[in-house]
């Protein structure tokens, strides 16, 4: 924290001398800058004065033996141990578009009926998630299996660092139990993507010409009811240099659905443009494995035994149940302090 406190002090200095503001955009990007040092020592010091006062605090309850205060200590030190450990992980994420919103899109294998059911219990998991993380949830493409489950959805997650903590998400996973949709309770194994995109604004500069983004409407499909429009409303857009596409059909509005589908074609080209990057300077390759089908990132079993394992950090625990309920932290946790 002292070198981002001597960053204030630099920006401050700057800020004060003659002529700051005769270069209006290189003066924002100042400011802006400050701000966010300045973000990150204000709370540093709330913790470190919430330490100190409940140490003083033990000091006088210790002395005269109140143990009912002693608990409501040892309550609220949890509390900030809690604290301290989420402004260290959000310290680690040094990425410019870790503290924007996400887009989670989430694709069945193949498998059919049963593949899509695992497709829409991992899109609960992080509904679930997200809800325990006081993160905002929106819908912005969902189409239902023929029998069940989903053929596809993308959510927004909507709050600070949502990306720098889900991004630890994208991959295969991969689940193992007695199927509900075979007669015969056989075990089955099924796969699902899971693709994690930043929501970008205008912090984050993407040179992407409009000449080269082909738009396409069409008639909403699906398993039918409500979400199925009679009119041209969903949209489908494909960036013609690098072939990646976004579509929508959620929404009645072929206006919503156009912005919305923006928004993830924009967080796939980020996504696609920074693994170029990454490819070049080959840092990290040696702790990514290729996001492919065979190369599942986590396994989820259901039978014959209880266990959800991370295979990238080992880390594993027995309570299927609480993380199908949202409980996830400690895997993202684990990616975290592993890179």
């Amino acid at each position: 924290m002292d070198v981002r406190r001597a960053r204030v002090e630099e920006l401050e200095k700057r800020m004060a001398a003659p002529g700051f503001w005769d270069e209006p955009q290189a003066a924002q990007a100042t400011v802006a800058d400050l701000n966010e040092q300045k973000k990150w020592v204000d709370e540093w010091e709330a913790l470190d004065r919430r330490w100190r006062d409940l140490s003083e605090l033990h000091e006088l309850a210790d002395a005269e033996g109140d143990d009912g205060v002693l608990a409501e200590i040892e309550e609220e030190l949890g509390r900030l141990a809690r604290a301290i450990e989420d402004l260290e992980f959000r310290r680690m994420m040094s990425d410019p578009a870790d503290k924007k919103s996400a887009i989670v899109t989430i694709h069945p294998g193949a498998g059919g009926t049963e593949s899509a059911d695992w497709a829409a219990m991992l899109m609960r998991m992080y509904v679930r998630w997200a809800e325990r993380k006081g993160f905002q949830v929106e819908i912005m493409d969902l189409m239902d299996g023929d029998e069940g489950g989903i053929r596809s959805a993308s959510i927004e997650v909507v709050g600070p660092y949502a990306y720098g903590y889900l991004k630890a998400e994208s991959g295969v996973h991969r689940l193992v139990r007695i199927s509900p949709f075979d007669a015969q309770k056989r075990r089955h194994t099924s796969f699902a993507s899971v693709f994690i995109y930043p929501e970008l604004d205008d912090e984050i500069k993407l040179d992407v010409n409009e000449n080269d983004i082909r738009v396409d409407t069409f008639r909403s499909s699906g398993a039918g009811g409500q979400h199925v429009n009679k009119t041209s409303s969903a949209v489908r857009m494909t960036h013609i240099p690098t072939g990646i596409t976004a579509q929508c059909q959620n929404e009645r509005s072929q206006h919503k659905n156009r912005a919305n589908c923006w928004k993830i074609l924009m967080g796939r080209l980020y996504e696609h443009y920074r693994a170029e990057r990454e490819k070049e300077r080959q840092a990290i390759e040696d702790t990514k494995k290729p996001i492919e089908w065979g190369s599942q990132i986590r396994s989820y079993v259901f039978q014959p035994y209880q266990l959800v394992k991370d295979h990238r950090t080992e880390v594993e625990t027995s309570n299927v149940d609480a993380v199908m309920d949202g409980d996830i932290d400690l895997f993202i946790n684990g990616y975290l302090t592993r890179r």
